[in-house]
């Protein structure tokens, strides 16, 4: 398998990306290939001398950078020969089976559907983040890619989110919910009733209705279903709230008693280790016609190593070809309206 990685995309490229690759090698096989993506000295410089200690390294020269804070479609029309661009052309050419980012969110969208196009029958591709939770994994997708959805749009990310769930993550049967201001009919905005009536036309979909923002951690479902800017302010509040609790909780242990808090520090690590998003690699985005991850833009060596083997795992599994057969397969109106 040949995987794309953008060496220059994030806080702390190029040095964390670059060994987060060189991390991962030991978990490969020996015929996988990583394309390192940026300024090939910048990138050269940091790399092992000794062939042996490089695996199937490669180096593809993009000399621009898109910024965290550049206008996504803008810049990449600004500098074509950018990280991003280039790893989404290699995959337009065939030439990576995967690609990965922990860049500029809007431009790693952008740039990835105009390349790579989108899988037959998704309108629009979604980033699927999944939470661990008490009661098991969660799938929530859209957490940023599309702000402007239609119906078809989120009842598409239902059906791409559950596919992922069910041949990746185990699930057999994912519960799918709605996310809402209340888990009545009635509740919700025009996107989320017309959503609805879509997901319940569905006799496939094991659709349990409308959720609440509280019911992820409580076993409501195993797939959330939701538009990119609600589903953003999810994933980041969710990753503020953890850190916080964490502080508070450490800071509470520390003012008690140190040996206290010397007691509970392996069970913190534990725990904090299931929920640190570092241990999931990145967010798939799902219907693109290829495999896509999108990282954290703190992303470290550990985050890209994780998002490595997890574009592995997705591209081994075909979800790609499983989305294409149950949207082919679907009775549900699915035109853009």
């Amino acid at each position: 398998m040949r995987i794309a990685i953008d060496a220059m995309g994030g806080d702390n490229a190029p040095d964390e990306i670059i060994a987060g690759v060189i991390e991962s090698i030991e978990f490969l096989a020996e015929d996988d290939e990583l394309i390192l993506v940026g300024p090939e000295n910048e990138i050269e410089a940091r790399l092992p001398s000794k062939p042996s200690r490089r695996g199937n390294i490669s180096v593809v020269h993009a000399p621009d950078i898109i910024a965290m804070d550049d206008v996504p479609i803008e810049s990449l029309r600004r500098k074509p020969k950018s990280s991003i661009a280039t790893i989404a052309k290699l995959a337009k050419r065939d030439q990576a089976d995967a690609v990965i980012s922990a860049g500029n969110t809007g431009a790693c969208v952008a740039a990835f559907q105009m390349r790579m196009r989108n899988l037959p029958g998704v309108n629009r591709p979604g980033i699927a983040v999944v939470f661990p939770t008490p009661g098991g994994l969660v799938t929530i997708c859209d957490v940023g890619a599309n702000i402007a959805c239609k119906p078809v749009h989120l009842y598409q990310y239902g059906v791409m989110a559950s596919v992922y769930s069910k041949h990746l993550l185990g699930i057999e049967n994912p519960r799918i919910g709605l996310m809402s201001i209340g888990s009545e009919d009635a509740k919700g905005n025009e996107l989320v009733k017309k959503t609805r009536a879509l997901m319940k036309s569905d006799p496939r979909m094991n659709f349990v209705g409308n959720i609440e923002g509280r019911d992820i951690f409580r076993g409501a479902c195993e797939v959330v279903v939701t538009e990119g800017f609600v589903g953003n302010v999810i994933l980041k509040l969710t990753e503020g709230l953890v850190d916080g609790l964490f502080k508070a909780i450490k800071d509470e242990l520390m003012e008690e008693k140190i040996r206290l808090a010397m007691k509970f520090k392996p069970v913190m690590k534990r725990i904090y280790k299931k929920y640190d998003y570092n241990e999931y690699g990145g967010a798939l985005l799902l219907g693109v016609n290829g495999t896509a991850v999108i990282c954290h833009g703190s992303s470290q060596a550990r985050t890209i190593k994780n998002a490595i083997l997890a574009s592995k795992r997705f591209y081994t599994k075909k979800i790609n070809d499983k989305i294409i057969e149950y949207l082919s397969g679907t009775s549900v109106r699915t035109m853009d309206e």
